[in-house]
């Protein structure tokens, strides 16, 4: 199975730009669907992992959805900290995996791969976070079958990044969420976006990757000083592939036009 993984997207309304009009989000969005399009092998699933548009109003759901129309694969998407939660399920009504009332936590057992969503959105700030209901029912899905590989998503990393002006944002709680995930050894990988940037860490008995932005890139400022900023780029998404006989491996592409291609060797 082929999972492609988008993140970040921070969809505007029609006409208008990000960042009081500097960076096109919507172009960019259509520039990573394209380049999902353009695969070797096209994806069997594409998850978006949150932010999917900037201030979560129903004029960006709706230009959303309309970018999204150009995407003939089954895709799956959770809430991030810019998203608002019922505008999501509203503007996402035909997609039956999502619950029509509460957090927007759900599990697809429909591919070779179990897809568990979990929404970390907590209103009104920006970092993440999910109560004990949400915690026992996670616990309880990932019990109800302990031997089909699982990815679970959720927006937030629940560790820190060492970017200070990003970590004061993430999942603050990891612990309570990591006591639950490491009991099962079937979690394939923790898949999250927010950070704006690839990045890997062992976690929970298992692997935590953070999808870089479809859009824009955070830039690595790794001192207690560094100026909060970010570059449109270098772009990009992921893709799992997932084999019966070899598991999960996990790649970065990045979006664009380089020089290319050479001759391998």
């Amino acid at each position: 199975m082929l999972i492609a993984q988008l993140s970040d997207l921070h969809v505007r309304p029609k006409g208008e730009l990000l960042y009081g009009g500097i960076v096109d989000s919507n172009q960019a969005l259509a520039d990573a669907l394209d380049h999902v399009l353009a695969m070797d092998r096209r994806p069997d699933l594409v998850l978006f992992t949150g932010d999917l548009v900037d201030e979560g109003r129903p004029a960006e759901y709706e230009m959303l959805r309309e970018i999204l129309a150009a995407l003939p694969i089954p895709h799956l998407v959770i809430p991030g900290n810019h998203d608002d939660r019922d505008n999501l399920r509203t503007a996402f009504h035909d997609h039956a995996y999502l619950p029509r009332e509460g957090p927007l936590h759900y599990c697809v057992d429909d591919h070779p791969v179990r897809i568990i969503g979990l929404d970390s959105n907590v209103s009104g700030v920006h970092h993440g976070h999910i109560d004990d209901d949400g915690l026992a029912w996670l616990t309880d899905v990932l019990a109800s079958d302990t031997t089909k590989p699982t990815l679970v998503m959720l927006h937030h990393p629940p560790f820190t990044s060492g970017i200070w002006y990003m970590d004061q944002y993430r999942y603050f709680d990891g612990n309570a969420l990591k006591a639950v995930i490491e009991r099962f050894d079937n979690v394939e990988a923790v898949l999250c976006g927010h950070v704006h940037r690839s990045i890997q860490r062992r976690w929970a008995n298992t692997v935590a990757i953070v999808c870089p932005s479809v859009v824009t890139s955070i830039d690595l400022g790794l001192t207690a000083d560094a100026t909060p900023s970010s570059h449109a780029g270098p772009r990009g998404y992921l893709v799992h592939l997932w084999d019966e006989q070899d598991g999960l491996v996990s790649h970065a592409c990045q979006i664009g036009d380089f020089d290319g291609p050479y001759r391998f060797a």
